[in-house]
């Protein structure tokens, strides 16, 4: 079988299961990562080669500087595919390909699944449902905004992952003094209506543009309050056959298709509005989920999207057919949380139920499954309510500098 090459990209610390998987599969794996994540726990049984990237600012490197070095690389090794394998990385893995014409994901569709202006807008053209939105770079364009849909607005960065940079404007005064403080990167941000409701996440993984595995959840606190406000990280799967997750799976299906995305793994947000209980897609990105959100999968479906993900790559490669096994049917829930100690004391939190204990430092991480979705609900209930009342801790957001 002939050894072909994968070069990953990853400016955070993950994809262990990815790279574990693809060498399993007889690849040869070479990373390409953040200079100060050198000390990390990488899979180095299954990495033949490192690069390290100096950071201008976290997850930032310098372009130019990153295809210097892959000309440099591709000199003596014959790269067979580039894998992103965190949000950030998705541009710089799209930018390579284009570079290098090596198939795979491009920059006009990578601007899909990463700038949220072109998200809103390519929803908006296939008719899927979204808030109403506008870019900030034109004042009249702003304000008409404005005198057109009522306040609350959120102020998004249109390229930062999860909830980070978010700001929620309730005046036209706080708007003006919001855009004026992003001075000459005004442009990087959008402006869209700010939609009560209940916030879920669609996992999925494609081959060939076939939809081949769907997994949909409850966040019980939205990412964006939990981002600003601090507090406990909830999310729960729901039951592969209520009305919520079929909803759910065919207008993810919507998404991604005309988004135009062919294979690999993605992440997709929606909102279910709470005065009409409509359906509006938030974003998606083209990798696997944040937060420990494979472990919530896995736990329900007996899938790890991580390694399902490798074997499609794999046969997309050796151009062979791939299979997913049916996924199994248990309810499962996550919560993670900040807390004052470096290692929880999870002595409190044992149950038949836990399948993990998350290990990372300065957090509580737990991940349940059962047969019962109520079972599910109290365990998180009752973990969220211990994690308050003595163990949590909250840091302020990081404001813009």
């Amino acid at each position: 079988m002939e050894e072909k090459t994968i070069v990953c990209i990853s400016c955070y610390y993950k994809g262990y299961d990815f790279m574990d998987e693809m060498k399993a599969l007889g690849n040869k794996i070479i990373l390409i990562t953040s200079e100060n994540l050198k000390e990390k726990n990488w899979p180095w049984h299954a990495i033949e080669e490192t690069f390290y990237m100096p950071e201008l600012k976290p997850s930032v490197w310098n372009l130019e500087h990153l295809i210097q070095g892959f000309s440099h690389l591709m000199k003596t090794r014959k790269v067979d595919a580039v894998v992103a394998l965190d949000d950030y990385d998705v541009e710089k893995a799209a930018l390579i390909r284009e570079t290098f014409r090596i198939p795979g994901m491009g920059q006009t569709t990578h601007r899909y699944f990463r700038d949220k202006l072109a998200m809103r807008q390519k929803a908006k053209d296939s008719g899927i449902s979204i808030p109403e939105f506008t870019a900030v770079f034109n004042d009249n364009e702003v304000n008409s905004f404005a005198e057109r849909v009522p306040a609350p607005w959120v102020l998004k960065p249109r390229s930062e992952a999860s909830a980070s940079g978010i700001k929620k404007l309730t005046s036209k005064e706080q708007l003006h003094e919001a855009l004026g403080l992003l001075g000459e990167e005004r442009h990087l941000f959008l402006l869209e209506s700010f939609k009560p409701g209940d916030v879920y996440h669609v996992d999925s993984l494609t081959f060939n543009k076939e939809i081949v595995f769907t997994s949909a959840s409850k966040y019980l606190a939205p990412p964006m309050q939990v981002s600003h406000e601090g507090g406990v990280f909830r999310s729960k799967t729901l039951g592969r056959y209520s009305e919520e997750f079929k909803a759910l799976e065919e207008i993810n299906a919507r998404v991604l298709t005309n988004f135009g995305l062919l294979n690999g793994a993605t992440h997709t947000e929606f909102i279910r509005g709470k005065e009409n209980g409509k359906w509006y897609f938030l974003e998606t990105s083209s990798r696997v989920g944040g937060a420990h959100i494979p472990d919530l999968v896995e736990a329900s479906s007996n899938i790890n999207i991580w390694r399902e993900w490798a074997k499609i790559e794999d046969a997309l490669l050796r151009g062979k057919s791939y299979t997913i096994s049916p996924p199994a049917e248990y309810y499962a829930g996550l919560i993670i949380a900040l807390i004052k100690d470096k290692e929880p004391d999870y002595s409190n939190f044992e149950c038949e139920e836990v399948v993990k204990f998350l290990p990372i430092d300065h957090h509580v991480g737990i991940v349940y499954k059962s047969k019962d979705s109520a079972i599910i609900q109290e365990k998180l209930d009752s973990a969220a309510d211990k994690i308050q009342a003595e163990m949590l801790n909250i840091l302020p957001p990081k404001v813009r500098s």
